[in-house]
């Protein structure tokens, strides 16, 4: 626009020139191609402005886009983390509630294992006292076929007495006992044993001595009749008295003494009631009771 302004100065004062001094003409000229020159540097100084001008809108505007792409891509990749993220915390959440399961779960079954230790400790331990009972049951029970078979033996061997009405083979409070009665051993109120009571005792000692391993009791029994005489003021004294004499009969028969013994109960442990003579007649007895050795002493433990 300044360029067109400048040429048409310049053909003014072309025009002019013809009615123009040349000197003035020339100034004029000169003017004017200064302002030509003038405006076209301004013009190019212009141009060049515009064009930094528009290579600096085009380099904002790029950097701009350049940002832009950046800032989408981070923003992609926020989000794209923070699905990770919640992908995450889905798991997290998933695992802290399957752990809490498996926790629960941990807790019951050690629960289990601790009342399955103890229910195996109370087993465990009825099981050795069922165990054990049984062993004592086992030797109860060998114990007892052995007195049965001690018992029936006896009985083979004495019975020829038995039949004879001479004794009696009972099985008392768990113990073998030969029972005699008195008026075979003894007259009334004496301590002196008959020749047919002798002969009796002679027999069973030949029995009994062979038991090497067997203690014995030898017992006197009375009835409840008092006696009251200056040598026995009571039964119990003619009772112990009488059971002296036949351990001192057996050992001079050949049993060993160390292995017989003396009592006297009196009347007072009495197999009938003192109420008649019959009664009164079994209770005047002597008794010789095989000891238990002591793997026959066991105690039956009671069922639970």
């Amino acid at each position: 626009m300044r360029t067109t302004n400048a040429l048409s100065l310049f053909v003014i004062l072309a025009a002019l020139g013809a009615c123009v001094p040349k000197g003035k003409y020339d100034d004029a000229l000169s003017r004017a191609e200064q302002a030509r020159v003038t405006h076209e540097k301004q013009a190019a100084e212009a141009a060049r402005t515009i064009a930094a001008r528009d290579a600096a809108i085009a380099q904002l505007d790029a950097d701009v886009k350049a940002l832009q792409a950046r800032f989408d891509a981070q923003e992609k990749q926020l989000a794209d983390e923070k699905q990770g993220a919640q992908a995450l915390q889905r798991q997290l959440d998933a695992s802290t509630a399957e752990n809490a399961q498996l926790r629960k779960e941990l807790e019951r079954l050690g629960k289990n294992a601790d009342k399955l230790l103890q229910e195996k400790g109370t087993l465990s331990s009825a099981l050795n006292e069922a165990k054990a009972r049984l062993e004592e049951l086992r030797k109860a029970q060998a114990a007892a076929d052995a007195r049965a078979a001690l018992f029936h033996d006896l009985a083979l061997k004495l019975q020829k007495m038995i039949d004879a009405g001479q004794l009696q083979i009972v099985l008392r409070d768990g113990r073998m006992v030969i029972r005699l009665a008195n008026d075979v051993l003894f007259d009334t109120a004496k301590t002196d044993i008959k020749p047919a009571g002798a002969g009796a005792l002679k027999q069973i000692a030949g029995v009994l001595k062979t038991l090497n391993d067997r203690r014995f009791q030898i017992a006197g029994h009375t009835d409840n009749v008092p006696i009251k005489t200056p040598r026995f003021p009571s039964n119990w004294e003619l009772s112990t008295a009488r059971a002296v004499e036949v351990v001192h009969l057996l050992v001079k028969e050949g049993m060993r003494a160390e292995v017989l013994s003396a009592a006297g109960y009196g009347e007072f442990d009495a197999v009938s009631p003192n109420t008649d003579d019959a009664s009164r007649q079994k209770n005047r007895r002597i008794e010789i009771t095989l000891q238990p050795n002591i793997d026959e002493l066991v105690a039956v433990p009671a069922a639970k």
